[in-house]
Order: C-alpha cells, then sequence, then structure tokens
C-alpha cells in the first residue's frame, strides 16, 4: 500500500508594490534678495527682543536655493488617481514662537490634528480660512494651546494669520494622501514613497508668487497652472536643479 501523499498549502505573499522618491532642487536665478525686517508695533517689550524678518521669500545667498516652495501630487480636476492611503492620525505642531509661527508650512494629512501652542508670553491668535475643514479663529493665552480636526483635504495651501500680530502668517496643507514635501533652506525637497511605474501630477507652490516658465538643467520648460507630470521610477528619481525666475517670486 503507497504512503499518503500531503500536500502543504502554503499562502501566497502578496507583492508589494514598488516605490520611488521624487528629489527636487530650486534654485532663484537672480542675486539672493535680503529679508526685510518686520516692524514690531504690537507687544513691542516682548516681540521686539528678537530680530523678526519677513519670511514672504527666503533664498540662500551661498547656494541660491529657495526655502518653502512647497510640491505635492494634484488629485483634483485633471489630476492623478490615487489608491486610498490609510490615515496617519499624526499630531502635528504649530508653534506661536518668539512672535512668529514654527514652522513656517504644515504638510498635514487628512485624519491628522493640528496643534497650535503658545509657549510665548504674551497671547497670540491663530486664523485658519480652511475652505472644506470648519473655519477657525481663536485666542491662545501664553504657556496654552488649542487643536484642530483636519478631517478634510483642502484645494490649496490655507494662510494661518495672527490678528493680534499682523506680521505672524504661515500655511497648512492638508492633503488626502502624504506625497508632499517642502523645499529646506538650501532649496532641496524629496517625496518618498510614490508608487512606481506610473505618471503622476504634480503641483508647486510658493507664497511669493507662481511658478510656471522654469529652467530645468538648463533647459526652459513650462509649467502651465504650475504644474508639471513626472513618470515614476523606482527608486530615487532626480528631476534636477529648477531655476525659478527672479520676476516670478516677489517679496512684497
Amino acid at each position: 500500500m503507497l504512503p499518503a501523499v500531503v500536500l502543504l498549502l502554503i499562502p501566497a505573499v502578496p507583492a508589494i508594490a514598488e516605490t520611488g522618491d521624487l528629489k527636487i532642487h530650486f534654485e532663484y536665478a537672480g542675486d539672493a534678495p535680503d529679508p526685510s525686517a518686520i516692524d514690531v508695533n504690537k507687544d513691542v517689550q516682548f516681540c521686539g527682543k528678537t530680530k523678526l524678518m519677513n519670511e514672504r521669500l527666503l533664498v540662500n545667498p551661498k547656494n541660491k536655493g529657495v526655502k518653502n516652495v512647497v510640491v505635492y501630487v494634484y488629485t483634483g480636476r485633471g489630476g492623478s488617481k490615487l489608491d486610498a492611503v490609510p490615515a496617519a492620525n499624526k499630531t502635528l505642531t504649530l508653534a506661536n514662537n518668539q512672535c512668529r509661527f514654527e514652522p513656517h508650512i504644515v504638510i498635514a494629512q487628512t485624519g491628522d490634528t493640528l496643534k497650535v501652542t503658545n509657549p510665548d508670553s504674551v497671547g497670540h491668535n491663530a486664523n485658519l480660512g480652511f475652505f472644506n475643514n470648519k473655519q477657525q479663529n481663536f485666542t491662545i493665552p501664553a504657556g496654552q494651546e488649542k487643536t484642530v480636526a483636519l478631517e478634510e483635504n483642502e484645494p490649496a495651501p490655507i494662510p494661518v494669520d495672527c490678528n493680534i500680530h499682523p506680521w505672524m502668517k504661515s500655511y497648512v496643507v492638508v492633503l488626502d494622501h502624504p506625497f508632499a514635501a517642502v523645499s529646506d533652506e538650501n532649496g532641496d525637497l524629496t517625496i518618498k514613497g510614490l508608487p512606481a511605474g506610473e505618471e503622476l501630477v504634480f503641483r508647486v507652490y510658493h507664497e511669493a508668487g507662481g511658478i510656471k516658465e522654469v529652467e530645468i538643467n538648463g533647459k526652459a520648460e513650462e509649467w502651465s497652472r504650475s504644474r508639471f507630470e513626472v513618470d515614476v521610477k523606482p527608486g530615487v528619481n532626480d528631476l534636477g536643479t529648477v531655476v525659478i525666475p527672479e520676476d516670478a517670486l516677489s517679496a512684497d
């Protein structure tokens, strides 16, 4: 009698989707402008202790890198279609620190919580002009904090103002996916974990003006409606150096 044959059924291991990272270096075409000093005319005794500068346009004088350029996968009309990405449910901090907002730009995903803190010894205000989330305008006494639920994605970066100290401004970017980044003090940014094998539409934003006609690695290109496309490959996708014309951004 032949022995019985035992079949072992090994469950299939789902394939891990390949991803790619997008790297970009943003550079200013002209001479790096010097940021202007803020006219501190409120709570002068406290706010005047810090040399506050206009942060609307920050260019590194060493390499002309442009800070605070926001790039994200655009999923609006005519944009990319992405698979649903689970919420990360992070808590992100926006501090009223020494009479300025820190960080200048917060990138969030729906489901996150924005914690607005006030480590200063004077009161502040946060006025968030949301479109899809509930608009917020609240006072934060010294040493206290408020939380804001980010339940819906927003069509554009949302300005945050302090009505008490009018020079204070920051932006909150709320997306239904995590594929976004903001350039650092050297003009560099990296968006990680993009789905590879797809041509994705990206939108670029800077508070100082529209970025449309650019030069990429020495070649002139036009980003219609401040959008561009990248065929994302596995691994690192280096777009190279994007030079922004001097007249595209204004410090005022």
